[in-house]
């Protein structure tokens, strides 16, 4: 059962999940209206993913959640297979990283993301002192990254395995993993992230096009280009609600990657503040509900999922502004994509659990 809901929490999931519902259908009608006769289309899919992740909220708000950090290994392999299934030549794979049934795609690598926050909390409460040691509190978790940075590579996805990797490092810190160690993982890992840049043609134009966009203005910069040409167009006030330009078929991937850029043009600086202020305040309540969980399994759970969501904020945030490259990450309850917000859901349903359990241990 439920004891202390963590008001706070719920109450920026809920403004947020409005504001993110009002955004996509702005960003989304054009590309709606043109594609399926219906300028509600993307928003009815967005509902209806809203929906199936609310109810995700609440069997997650009402699962203890040692009982999925327990099932962490099964969790882990299913979603980790079904992320495999990707790459099979079946009619349900589309694009090398979603199956399609229908109405709805399903992205399995976001499973892995919560998964993999349960795998780490099980395993580093319970190694407990031996995670300052590399062979025990380093070195398994790097293996476990590369079978994961494999199969994301082959979807392919660096945006994920990015996320995965910050997750990773942030979980092993906290966990009792020797800085010395970490960084001596990371600097060995600069020149693997080189070389899957570098064979890779499209990336390696990515990062070509963010050291100099306008270079590449017509091709891999113009996204870019555009969605800083969005943000500047929308000054401190906006254009206001509706009055966006470059979702009128300038901007690719308005309704996903990209859409703050719309929500900067028709809201301006002030919008943009006030969102990612609020997904902040709900990062923020993650580490809050951490420091005050019950035991180590609760803190490192609820931090994972904290870091998780800061993370992927910030990316897409430092891709719409221009000051990182492009990686196709969603921007947490805005972006359209039913798995991102039904996952994002999951994650607070845990998270109010941690909270109703803090301090009973």
């Amino acid at each position: 059962m439920i004891g202390r809901i963590d008001r706070v929490t719920m109450l920026t999931t809920s403004v947020l999940l409005l504001l993110g519902l009002l955004a996509l259908y702005s960003a989304s009608a054009p590309f709606s209206l043109r594609h399926f006769g219906s300028d509600l289309h993307m928003l009815f899919r967005q509902l209806i993913a809203v929906a199936v992740g609310l109810v995700g909220l609440l069997i997650c708000a009402r699962t203890d959640y040692r009982t999925l950090v327990r099932m962490n290994g099964l969790l882990l392999l299913g979603s980790v297979g079904l992320s495999l299934v990707t790459l099979l030549p079946l009619p349900i794979c589309v694009g090398g990283c979603w199956l399609s049934f229908g109405f709805f795609d399903l992205q399995p690598t976001e499973f892995v993301k919560l998964a993999l926050i349960f795998y780490l909390a099980s395993s580093i409460a319970r190694r407990g002192d031996r995670m300052n040691t590399f062979t025990e509190g380093v070195l398994p978790y790097i293996v476990l990254l590369g079978v994961l940075g494999a199969i994301t590579l082959s979807q392919p996805d660096l945006g994920m395995l990015v996320i995965f990797a910050g997750i990773t490092v942030a979980m092993l810190f906290l966990g009792g993993a020797k800085k010395r160690h970490l960084a001596f993982v990371g600097l060995g890992a600069v020149p693997l992230v080189y070389i899957a840049i570098r064979i890779a043609p499209y990336r390696f134009a990515r990062l070509l096009s963010f050291l100099d966009p306008q270079a590449y203005s017509t091709s891999s910069g113009y996204q870019v280009l555009q969605s800083m040409m969005a943000m500047g167009a929308g000054g401190l006030w906006g254009r206001g609600l509706g009055a966006s330009r470059a979702k009128l078929f300038y901007l690719p991937q308005a309704h996903n990657d990209f859409i703050l850029s719309v929500v900067g043009e028709e809201t301006g600086l002030l919008g943009v503040a006030c969102v990612l202020a609020l997904l902040g305040l709900l990062v923020w309540r993650a580490f809050a509900i951490a420091e005050g969980a019950g035991d180590e399994e609760g803190r490192l759970v609820a931090y994972g999922i904290g870091f998780s969501i800061g993370m992927q904020v910030l990316v897409n945030a430092g891709v719409t502004l221009g000051i990182l490259p492009v990686t196709g990450l969603t921007l947490p309850f805005f972006s359209g994509g039913g798995t991102s917000i039904l996952l994002t859901l999951a994650m607070v349903g845990v998270l109010l659990n941690v909270s109703s359990q803090g301090g009973r241990r």
